[in-house]
C-alpha cells in the first residue's frame, strides 16, 4: 500500500524517540538519543498527502541548475553519473532519460520529504516540552550529506563536492545556553564530538581531531575555521568498479573559493564562489587563476597532512 506520513520511517523514528524520552523523564538520568531519519533520500517517494501540496504549482518549480556542456572539463566520474544514472539505478535518474516534468516531480517529492521531517521533528520537540525536558536538552539537527536533485545534470551523490552535496544543515538549540543567532562560520561535522563534550563539561580525548563549536554557540567567538576539508576515498564499490582507478578525491573550500583534486587523474575543479556561486564554470585550467590554485593546493596539502592520527600520545623526546 502507499506510504503515508504515519507509516514512514521518519514517523517510526519519532515514535521510538517519544517512548524513550518519556521513559527517561521518569529516571532523571542523563541521556543521549540519536535519531537517524532516512528522508529526504532516493527513491524520492514522499507520502502522497505531502507531495500533493506541490502538484497544483508543479510548473512553477524551478528546473535543476546547470550549464549545457559544463561537465566536459570536469572529472570523468561526473559524466558517468549524468550518462548512466549511477549507483545501480541504471537510467532511471540519468539526465537525458528525464523530462522537465520528471525533474520537477523529483524536486517536489524531495521538498515534500523535507516537510515530513519538519512535522516529525516538531513532534519530537513537543515530547520534550510535554515531559519538561526541553530546557535541559541540547538538540542538534544536521545531515550526513546533501543531494544534487539534478543540479549539474547529476542526481544523488558521488565523488564530487558541490555545495548542494557537502553543505549540510546544522541547527543547535538549548534554551538559555546556546545563543539565538545565525552564524556564517565555516565548520565541519568533525567538530560535533568536542562540542558535545564541552556542553556536558567533560574533557576531550587526546585522539580527537575536530574543533569544538561551543565558543561559537555561546557567543565567545565569531570565527571558527579558515577552510572546510572533505574527502572521498573509494567509497562506493559498485560505482567505482567501472573504472581502473577508483575515485579518490579531496576538497578544500574557503569563504571565496573551492578546490577539488581528482587524485591520479591529473584533473580537478576550481570555482570562484563570489562570481560563480552555482559552481558552473571550472577554472582549473584557467591561466588567470594559477595563483589562487597554487595557494589552495598548498592549503589542501596542509589539511591532508593534519589528518594523520595524533595517537599514541608522545611520551619521550624523540
Amino acid at each position: 500500500h502507499a506510504m503515508t506520513g504515519e507509516t514512514s520511517q521518519t514517523a517510526w523514528c519519532a515514535a521510538k524517540f517519544a517512548d524513550f524520552a518519556r521513559a527517561q523523564a521518569q529516571t532523571g538520568q542523563p541521556w543521549l538519543f540519536s535519531v537517524n531519519l532516512f528522508d529526504p533520500h532516493h527513491s524520492f517517494d514522499a507520502p502522497r498527502a505531502y507531495l500533493e501540496r506541490y502538484l497544483p504549482q508543479l510548473d512553477d518549480i524551478p528546473l535543476p541548475t546547470r550549464r549545457e556542456g559544463e561537465l566536459a572539463d570536469k572529472p570523468r566520474w561526473q559524466r558517468y553519473d549524468s550518462e548512466r544514472g549511477g549507483y545501480g539505478l541504471e537510467r532511471r535518474l540519468a539526465w537525458d532519460a528525464m523530462t522537465d516534468r520528471d525533474h520537477r516531480l523529483v524536486r517536489a517529492s524531495y521538498w515534500a520529504m523535507c516537510d515530513l521531517i519538519d512535522d516529525y521533528v516538531g513532534r519530537m520537540l513537543d515530547v520534550l516540552d510535554e515531559t519538561g525536558q526541553r530546557d535541559n536538552t541540547l538538540v542538534i539537527f544536521t545531515s550526513d550529506h546533501g543531494e544534487l536533485i539534478g543540479d549539474h545534470s547529476i542526481y544523488l551523490k558521488g565523488p564530487f563536492f558541490y555545495d548542494c552535496s557537502v553543505r549540510v544543515p546544522l541547527i543547535v538549540h538549548w534554551p538559555g545556553r546556546v545563543l539565538a543567532q545565525e552564524s556564517h562560520a565555516l565548520v565541519e561535522l568533525l567538530d560535533l564530538p568536542q562540542t558535545l563534550l564541552d556542553a556536558a563539561g567533560l574533557p576531550h580525548h587526546p585522539g580527537m581531531m575536530g574543533k569544538s563549536l561551543w565558543p561559537l554557540l555561546t557567543g565567545q567567538a565569531t570565527a571558527h575555521r579558515d577552510s572546510v576539508y572533505c574527502e572521498y576515498y573509494n567509497a562506493c564499490n559498485g560505482h567505482n568498479g567501472d573504472f581502473e582507478q577508483p575515485a579518490m578525491a579531496t576538497m578544500l573550500r574557503t569563504r571565496g573559493h573551492k578546490l577539488v583534486v581528482a587524485h591520479g587523474e591529473g584533473e580537478g575543479e576550481l570555482y570562484d564562489l563570489a562570481a560563480d556561486p552555482d559552481e558552473l564554470r571550472n577554472l582549473w585550467h584557467d591561466p588567470a587563476h594559477l595563483g589562487i590554485k597554487a595557494e589552495l593546493l598548498t592549503q589542501l596539502a596542509d589539511r591532508l597532512a593534519f589528518t594523520c592520527d595524533p595517537l599514541p600520545v608522545r611520551t619521550s623526546p624523540w
